[in-house]
């Protein structure tokens, strides 16, 4: 029997800060490009450190980006806090209250996640126009609800299905009914279910370019993503101000990757050994 070759700690930790440095590429390159001049952009001088460290490009990016950065936060809020907790209500649903043919609805639902949202951009339209929604904010925001519905339920399904069915039991024992049980029992429990459920909603959302684009057809109440691609002109890019731009847009998800993360790993695994 062959015994198991065990890797040092120090070469396990060399081998993942190169891995760490090669996926870090891209962001080295954005940072330093959004802190040169202008007249310091070159192709074949972009890994180079700049020679001024210049501010411009942010002040510029931000002139051009921020009515559309306000228009994601007004957006991506309320569509994930909505998003979330319609997902932990069918959650609840799925995980706790099964009848009869619970199994294929549920199904159903996760069948939502695999749709590409090319196929359905015309329908999309379609169906908002019918109901006045489109080119409106509130329509991007339940177009998001809907279409974080699959994955919402998905990880709340996981997440209650840990929770004893005795703690219910009890509940009910005491006269709660549906919502009694879910608000009272399930819902002050559901914290870190919530974290990681807000963070991958706000991470979509936020990150959404396609589906803004579309329904908020005037660029100035478009996403923040769309503003920064727009930035991008016909014959020449500023490239320090793309870059900062992108960086700006980029900035919210990180922030609350970076301060919650660990809440978020700790919810996601909540939910993954039962009983």
């Amino acid at each position: 029997m062959r015994r198991p070759i065990r890797l040092s700690r120090p070469l396990i930790y060399l081998v993942l800060i190169g891995f760490s440095a090669f996926y870090l590429m891209p962001f080295y390159v954005m940072v330093i490009t959004s802190l040169k001049p202008y007249t310091e952009l070159n192709v074949t001088r972009m890994w180079d450190l700049p020679r001024t460290i210049d501010f411009s490009g942010f002040a510029e990016a931000w002139t051009r980006v921020s009515p559309n950065f306000r228009n994601s936060v007004e957006i991506t809020i309320p569509a994930a806090l909505l998003s979330s907790v319609l997902g932990s209500i069918n959650g609840y649903i799925f995980a706790k209250w099964r009848f009869r043919g619970s199994d294929t609805l549920f199904m159903l639902f996760l069948f939502g996640m695999f749709l590409p949202y090319q196929g359905i951009l015309i329908p999309l339209v379609r169906t908002l126009q019918t109901f006045g929604l489109y080119g409106k904010q509130i329509g991007l925001i339940l177009t998001h609800c809907i279409f974080g519905i699959p994955i919402t339920a998905l990880l709340f399904r996981g997440y209650y299905a840990g929770i004893p069915n005795e703690l219910l039991d009890a509940g009910k024992i005491d006269g709660c009914g549906f919502f009694r049980l879910y608000r009272h029992i399930l819902l002050p429990i559901s914290l870190p279910g919530f974290a990681v459920v807000l963070l991958w909603q706000f991470t979509s959302i936020w990150n959404d370019f396609l589906i803004g684009l579309v329904v908020l057809s005037n660029p100035s109440r478009a996403p923040v993503n769309v503003a920064v691609q727009n930035i991008a002109g016909s014959w020449s890019v500023e490239w320090n101000v793309q870059m900062s731009a992108a960086l700006i847009a980029a900035l919210p998800t990180v922030i609350l990757y970076l301060s919650m993360g660990r809440l978020f790993m700790r919810g996601l695994l909540a939910g993954a050994v039962k009983g």
